[in-house]
């Protein structure tokens, strides 16, 4: 997190960074929170969940390209082949994949279900970067084994979501002692039939989109170190690929008309406040504050998520549901513990490391100027062979 000078030196309207940072945090995962509500008001409103997308990404892209052009003119390597090819493979999983399973999967459950599977994505990613190579899993040491058990308690949550829906437990229309629901039985929701299986299965398909596109973004930004362009390429081709599928599946053109200012709405939002001004409040949080700091906040959207949907959408929760995400978020913070334990250990050592170093080169100095005391008449400008592989 930043450090308290810091905090304290950077004010706006009297408030110390430290504040803005969590007035931040809130902010987004309310905005976030409201992108979930709006999403399935969008579903319910029968926008098709091709057209949305399409029409999300491109308001994205309009909002990302100036910033990208101009913020990053002396970042921005060369665009050749090989970036095309893993930008397109990036927007493949991270737009494409990601958001249409997102969608797939709310419209068969719900925004508070489709908010709390989402917070296994931390725990999916260490797996994924794990299984990789890319991190490496120490069971001999505390960090390790809480990310080990964070990611187990995240898999079993959402299985527990998926497979077993219960009672429902609170409905806006008050009946706690609801009838149990067998886990795979259709649910008639606005007039269509509904799989909530299945509606989990897809959020589960969108949360190892979601992991893959950050586990394969890490060496993408390494190479072509300038952020916003990357997104910006990826949004492109996620475009590309949305309207390719689109021109098989979705032939309607009626489809792709706004047939009220409620659909206008919801598509502004989405591109607007989800994918616009959400993604350069997440960029300065994690700058300012760090990403445990930026993920710990996490667990406040859904519960945002659970208020917003039971107000405006009537939603009805039940107890596979409520256990599925206290096991999740309890994994999370497990997960995140062990990562910002793992952070502090590296630090302690590298200052160890450097402390042992300053030492050692400090009583090499000190040997050097001995033994030049020693021999300034026969060698003056020349340092004992015996030091110079310690220097």
């Amino acid at each position: 997190m930043a450090d308290g000078g810091g905090a304290e030196g950077r004010r706006v309207c009297g408030m110390p960074e430290k504040a803005q940072l969590h007035v931040a945090m809130l902010a987004l995962q309310f905005g976030y929170a409201g992108f979930h509500v709006v999403s399935r008001l969008a579903l319910n409103m029968g926008i098709s969940k091709l057209v949305f997308p399409v029409y999300r990404n491109i308001i994205a892209l309009c909002l990302l390209v100036p910033f990208a052009y101009f913020l990053e003119k002396k970042d921005r390597p060369h665009l050749t082949l090989s970036f095309v090819v893993q930008f397109f493979l990036l927007a493949l999983c991270g737009i494409t994949a990601n958001q249409g399973f997102y969608l797939l999967g709310l419209d068969n459950t719900s925004p508070t279900f489709a908010s709390a599977i989402q917070n296994s994505v931390p725990a999916i990613t260490f797996a994924m970067a794990a299984a990789l190579r890319i991190e490496k899993v120490r069971l001999d040491r505390r960090d390790g084994v809480a990310k080990v058990v964070g990611t187990l308690a995240c898999v079993a949550g959402a299985s527990v979501i998926t497979l077993y829906k219960g009672p429902t437990i609170f409905g806006p229309s008050g009946g706690g002692g609801g009838k149990a629901v067998a886990a795979g039985e259709l649910v008639v929701a606005g007039g269509e039939m509904k799989n909530w299986t299945l509606g989990c299965l897809y959020l589960i398909g969108h949360c190892l989109s979601w992991s893959g596109w950050l586990v394969l973004q890490a060496p993408v930004l390494k190479k072509y170190p300038a952020r916003l362009s990357v997104t910006s390429y990826t949004c492109f081709f996620g475009v590309i690929q949305f309207l390719i599928i689109a021109a098989f599946m979705e032939r309607d053109a009626d489809a792709w008309r706004f047939h009220s200012g409620s659909e206008l709405f919801t598509i502004l939002y989405a591109g607007f406040i989800a994918s616009g001004v959400a993604f350069a409040v997440q960029i300065w949080c994690i700058d300012r504050g760090g990403p445990v700091f930026v993920a710990v906040y996490q667990p406040v959207q859904t519960l945002v998520v659970a208020i917003m949907a039971s107000l405006t959408l009537g939603e009805k929760f039940y107890l596979g549901g409520v256990i599925g995400a206290v096991l999740i978020i309890a994994g999370l913070y497990l997960v995140l513990w062990g990562k910002s334990e793992e952070r502090a250990r590296l630090v302690r050592d590298a200052a160890a490391a450097a402390m042992a170093s300053g030492e050692r080169d400090a009583a090499a100095a000190g040997g050097i100027a001995r033994s030049a005391k020693a021999s300034s008449v026969t060698q003056p400008l020349l340092l004992p062979s015996s030091t110079t592989d310690n220097v």
